[in-house]
């Protein structure tokens, strides 16, 4: 396979294979999804799934961002997304986040396993509610649609629809970072890939943290 020139993006140099391997899907998802709502330094965000793939890399773009940011994880991450830029940790094995009395100017289901509905309630007027997901019977796509037409009944709160755009410009953009030693992706475990099946498998229980990378070798080299 080919790259053109001008559409690839060079490894940091400060960084690992398997890094910059994890530095690439989550981010453009992440990225992509912020940059949909105009957030001010100081304001609160709200992110369930905050040790998955893409929600590791929500928390810490938005730190960098200075925004207040609420992780919702299991209590044995807690010093891991806190390491990540998280003010405060809610173990949803313990407490409903949806119950939290805080008001987020965003709520980022990056796990795609709540709704708007469930969520509105967190949500300040005017704020948004975001999915990696579709949605039970896809309602995410629609929602987007629905919600300004009825916003006088729900506190004028919405939902947008997560489509990533511009990858490129998502990884060029933490490349940055990378090199400022400002992200690093939360990599869960590594395999060869002779044991990808092994891999899949593991990552479909869905209690992975972060990235499952898998590592290739050629020449004796990885």
């Amino acid at each position: 396979m080919t790259v053109l020139e001008d559409k690839a993006v060079t490894m940091p140099k400060n960084t690992t294979y398997e890094q910059a391997a994890a530095s690439c899907e989550g981010v453009y998802y992440a990225n992509s999804s912020i940059n949909k709502v105009n957030l001010k330094s100081g304001q609160k965000v709200l992110v369930n799934g905050a040790t998955g793939a893409i929600g590791s890399v929500a928390v810490q773009l938005l730190k960098h961002s200075g925004i207040t940011v609420t992780a919702v994880c299991r209590g044995k991450h807690k010093e891991l997304v806190r390491s990540l830029g998280a003010n405060k940790v809610i173990d949803y094995t313990k407490e409903d986040f949806t119950k939290d009395e805080e008001k987020y100017h965003l709520v980022f289901d990056a796990v795609g396993k709540s709704s708007f509905f469930k969520c509105k309630s967190l949500l300040q007027p005017g704020g948004v509610y975001i999915s990696s997901d579709l949605g039970f019977m896809s309602q995410n796509i629609f929602l987007p649609l629905i919600t300004p037409i009825i916003k006088p009944l729900i506190g004028n709160k919405k939902t947008i629809f997560s489509l990533p755009t511009d990858p490129r410009g998502s990884i060029l953009f933490v490349k940055k970072l990378i090199e400022k030693g400002e992200f690093k992706a939360v990599i869960d475990r590594t395999y060869p890939l002779e044991q990808i099946v092994e891999a899949f498998k593991y990552v479909e229980k869905g209690q992975k943290t972060g990235n499952v990378v898998i590592t290739v070798k050629h020449n004796n080299k990885t």
